[in-house]
């Protein structure tokens, strides 16, 4: 959480915001359907609006998504450790050390049948 949000997370509008639009999206990601976890604004705080309430506790400005998707949002993909990479079938497999030179290479990384 950054810095200048912390205050407005932990308040009381925000809790009572946050807990009407869990139950309002049935608990699920809007996006995948899949159990959600994160109120996530659409419109994206920021030191400037944080204290404007047709933003930052707008219900039409809120959405509940899922970790995965969330991480979509903000970083455009899903969060995977640094070490970590998914190979062309979707598997979980370790980054290359080549792999940060340019190489696409999975290094005889195999999924175990």
């Amino acid at each position: 959480m950054r810095e200048f949000a912390k205050d407005f997370y932990n308040s009381k509008p925000w809790r009572e915001l946050r807990a009407y639009v869990y139950k309002r999206d049935c608990g699920l990601c809007v996006r995948c359907g899949a159990p959600g976890e994160i109120v996530h604004h659409k419109i994206h705080l920021t030191p400037k609006n944080i204290n404007n309430p047709s933003i930052a506790l707008n219900e039409d400005n809120l959405e509940l998504l899922c970790r995965n998707c969330h991480a979509i949002e903000h970083e455009g993909t899903l969060a995977v450790d640094r070490e970590l990479m998914f190979d062309v079938n979707g598997n979980l497999v370790k980054r290359c050390s080549n792999e940060s030179a340019g190489h696409n290479d999975i290094c005889n990384n195999r999924s175990s049948d």
